[in-house]
């Protein structure tokens, strides 16, 4: 059976919840954090900086990743080189591409010239990972974010891309390799056996982690308890009028 303390991978939690990201902040399990505007937006946030430099206040000693959201090329390194200058534990999550598909490599070469620790997000691709791995490696502290999850969703198998993306991450010094959106406990494991530096997980996964080793007896037998307990909780009722037959 599994077990948490064979993990090998760094455990990044995805959000943009203060009061959630604090208690998280007290598991040691937690490595680090990891933000985007999407889910700031989830959670109501309107001051993207406020938020920012609260959290970076309370939250000193772990990397967090916040994200540029200009979709000029120009404007998102500005944007980075600003996200950069609130904290010495801040990544700048800079996209791949920007809506157009055109690549933000030079983006991400004139930052990591600058020493800007970046987090590159949106990976879906091996030749992506290539292009950001010769404009970053080298220069600085960069996460190269492979979208596993998504990746999966699309009915390809993400472990044998993932392998090959270590492969290839592993080659330039200061890249570290993140397993992003996973779908499911079993995800952190791969990630762990492949040679992933980071694996971020939601709530919902951490939540999940308890479950890690258990007895699948037991499990089972948790589960059937589940259904008869909601069964009854429903107050679900079926009369029955044919008589058992049982083998003489």
């Amino acid at each position: 059976m599994p077990a948490i303390e064979d993990l090998r991978v760094k455990i990044y939690a995805d959000g943009a919840n203060r009061e959630e990201m604090l208690a998280l902040a007290q598991n040691p399990l937690i490595k680090g954090f990891t933000t985007n505007p999407t889910l700031m937006r989830r959670a109501g946030i309107t001051d993207y900086k406020g938020f920012a430099t609260t959290i970076l206040g309370d939250i000193t000693d772990r990397p967090i990743s916040f994200e540029v959201f200009s979709d000029s090329l120009e404007e998102m390194e500005a944007q980075a080189r600003e996200i950069a200058s609130w904290g010495e534990n801040v990544y700048v999550k800079i996209p791949v591409t920007n809506t157009l598909g055109e690549p933000t490599t030079p983006v991400l070469q004139e930052l990591a010239s600058a020493g800007v620790k970046l987090n590159v997000t949106a990976i879906f691709t091996l030749e992506q990972v290539s292009e950001v791995c010769r404009a970053v490696g080298g220069r600085t502290a960069a996460v190269v974010s492979v979208f596993a999850g998504r990746i999966a969703d699309s009915g390809v198998d993400p472990v044998p891309l993932m392998r090959h993306a270590h492969a290839m991450t592993s080659r330039f010094h200061g890249v570290e390799l993140l397993w992003a959106s996973p779908r499911e406990v079993l995800n952190v494991f791969q990630a762990s056996d492949i040679g992933c530096e980071i694996i971020t997980v939601t709530n919902g996964i951490l939540s999940k982690l308890g479950n890690v080793g258990k007895d699948l007896v037991e499990f089972s037998r948790e589960t059937v308890q589940m259904f008869r307990d909601d069964s009854v909780a429903a107050g679900f009722c079926i009369e029955t009028t044919t008589p058992l037959r049982r083998a003489a």
